[in-house]
């Protein structure tokens, strides 16, 4: 007897810089995404069907996530068990070395389980170094992992944004036009008229804070979403 394909969530972490983004790209690309080298590491687990996998939340080239997530069916050769979670995340982990991508927990999930669809909300977290008069006095470790706008006391500042989804470069125009509140180049009445237009592209483009201080830190799902019916599942 053929068994169907078991169906995991995923949690993942990586640091952004590196990538495209965390979508598939073609392979033959300067910079591809995170999801190449997921799947690529997935095949390496010998799966009797090719793997895909289907992320939450897009991010962009320079972003990073503390937490993405994913939903991946596996297949598994006639006679073998499904593979269990801890199983899922050591094989996974040991085939992305040395990529700085690694896996955080997985289990199994319904059939019906969507990873993009199920998730009740998604929260960013977008970091600010704050009193650096030159992009050389960032400390060497936050190099590519903050933005250090100018003006104010050396600290940090983390700007939390939660919802159920975001448009397109939402998060980092947010942050750019606080920031330029924050330094005299925009007026608030300047971000009560970019609202009612309604129009993305009215957003000056020079005023848009960089990838590199944005983390996907979260995602949410309903635990009845995620516990398969009449089954009991291991958890890593």
């Amino acid at each position: 007897m053929v068994c169907g394909p078991a169906r995991y969530l995923v949690f993942f972490q990586y640091f952004g810089t590196r990538y495209s983004g965390v979508m598939e790209t073609k392979s033959d690309q300067a910079l591809v995404g995170v999801q190449n080298y997921l799947e690529e590491a997935a095949q390496k687990l010998k799966p009797s069907a090719p793997i895909k996998f289907h992320i939450s939340s897009r991010t962009d080239t320079g972003v990073h996530a503390l937490a993405n997530a994913a939903h991946v069916d596996i297949q598994r050769a006639p006679g073998k068990a499904p593979f269990t979670a801890q199983q899922l995340v050591q094989g996974l982990n040991y085939h992305l070395r040395p990529e700085p991508i690694r896996i955080l927990s997985a289990q199994r999930v319904p059939g019906t389980f969507h990873a993009r669809f199920c998730a009740l909300s998604r929260t960013y977290v977008y970091r600010l170094l704050l009193g650096c008069a030159h992009h050389s006095q960032i400390p060497v470790f936050e190099r590519d992992l903050c933005w250090a706008p100018a003006g104010g006391e050396l600290e940090f500042w983390e700007v939390k944004v939660k919802g159920k989804a975001f448009l397109y470069k939402q998060v980092r125009r947010m942050v750019g036009a606080l920031v330029a509140v924050g330094q005299g180049k925009f007026s608030p009445q300047r971000i009560q008229e970019l609202l009612e237009l309604k129009d993305s592209r009215a957003f000056p483009p020079h005023s848009m804070a960089p990838a590199s201080g944005l983390f996907l830190q979260s995602v949410e799902y309903s635990q009845e979403d995620l516990a398969p019916p009449g089954a009991e599942e291991e958890l890593s």
